[in-house]
């Protein structure tokens, strides 16, 4: 099981760490992502070794830990709701430009919000071809469980919506705008640890891998 307590030990340890992000601005109006939500370098704790992905759900923080006690911080969009899940994971799959299709889950909470993958009720299984309007924009770094072997269906992905970075809307997945990912992309191999810590208040739907 995870321990939640020394990550955040870890986290006000960082020299900069602010307060959760929030959208300032309302639908319809010309949207910059705020400076605030730039990749940064920042100060970790010795225990974290190079060459790992955390995730902090509490801070919409994404690390990529490096060399002497340095971690670049990304700001993410997360999982909304009880649809986030924590747990330690690995890299079992990169794509660029990946397609997509809706998990069997989706589909059970929202069927007519996936529709179009639908013929007569039944799942059709034809994925979206990748490309700027994927949901999973211009890379993916699929997510195993460590045990099993097996995917999670849980992705570190882009966007081409930056009004979803800094806030709880995903169903599941952390998302960074595109130029992000493919930055983060290039820095992650095959087979990294990826830590997703808990989020606070979090229902029965997280897991512990």
């Amino acid at each position: 099981m995870i321990d939640r307590r020394k990550f955040l030990a870890a986290s006000a340890a960082a020299t900069v760490l602010g307060a959760a992000p929030a959208l300032a601005h309302k639908r319809g109006e010309a949207y910059v992502l705020p400076e605030e939500y730039m990749p940064r370098e920042v100060r970790i704790r010795a225990e974290f070794e190079p060459g790992i992905v955390i995730v902090d759900p509490n801070q919409y923080a994404l690390y990529w830990t490096m060399e002497d006690q340095r971690a670049i911080r990304y700001t993410v969009g997360i999982g909304r709701g009880n649809l986030y899940h924590d747990g330690e994971f690995y890299v079992g799959r990169k794509v660029e430009w990946p397609d997509w299709r809706p998990t069997p889950d989706m589909l059970e909470r929202n069927p007519d919000g996936f529709s179009q993958f639908l013929e007569g009720g039944i799942y059709e299984g034809i994925p979206q071809p990748g490309g700027i309007n994927n949901p999973l924009g211009a890379r993916g770094l699929y997510l195993f469980n460590v045990r099993s072997r097996r995917d999670t269906y849980l992705r570190i992905h882009g966007t081409n919506n930056p009004r979803t970075i800094g806030v709880a809307v995903s169903n599941g997945c952390a998302r960074l705008i595109n130029p992000q990912v493919e930055e983060l992309y290039a820095r992650v191999p095959m087979g990294t640890r990826v830590i997703l810590y808990p989020k606070a208040g979090a229902g029965p739907a997280h897991s512990e891998v």
